[in-house]
């Protein structure tokens, strides 16, 4: 099955309650705002400053690699700018569609949190968030499976990154 029929049959599982959750999702991470927040509580807190650090770190320097750089070089185009029959529940984000911008912020904080090993409950609850941030890009009709992979790896990859670097100055 090709990506554009996945994201078809995905269009059956709409339900309103469905439908703003994912909005609520999706809303949360967009230019990884929710993160950034979560990045700053945790710099307010002496024990977790460094961490929150490399949280807005991480979040800003993968959305400036997946939008800005990688995104203008691969520029493809949305799903629904493809197929533009389906119903949009948002406004048409800017930018191409990969990699998922959604998906490399939310990966990236999450990573930034595992690598500095803030409790678990935090770290399950973000892993938990992030996956539906990805969950809902594909529901919204923005990103393509693919897309959403590629962000999600991109980020997890700079938010480690990030967090190595900036635990190993801190310690």
């Amino acid at each position: 099955m090709d990506e554009l029929a996945m994201l078809d049959a995905l269009q059956g599982a709409h339900a309103p309650w469905l439908d703003a959750a994912m909005v609520g999702v999706s809303v949360f991470g967009n230019v990884g705002i929710g993160w950034i927040v979560l990045g700053v509580v945790l710099i307010c807190l002496k024990r977790y400053r460094a961490c929150g650090v490399a949280v807005v770190v991480a979040v800003v320097a993968a959305g400036i690699l997946s939008k800005l750089v990688i995104g203008e070089v691969v520029l493809r185009p949305r799903p629904c700018d493809v197929n533009p029959d389906v119903a949009l529940l948002i406004p048409r984000p800017f930018g191409s569609s990969f990699p998922s911008g959604h998906a490399s912020a939310a990966f990236a904080a999450l990573a930034a949190l595992i690598v500095f090993r803030v409790p678990r409950a935090l770290c399950a609850g973000a892993g938990v968030l992030a996956v539906l941030i990805a969950v809902s890009r594909l529901y919204l009709y923005v990103h393509y499976p693919t897309d959403v992979l590629a962000g999600a790896l991109l980020g997890a990859a700079v938010g480690a990154a990030v967090a190595l670097l900036i635990r190993r100055r801190t310690e």
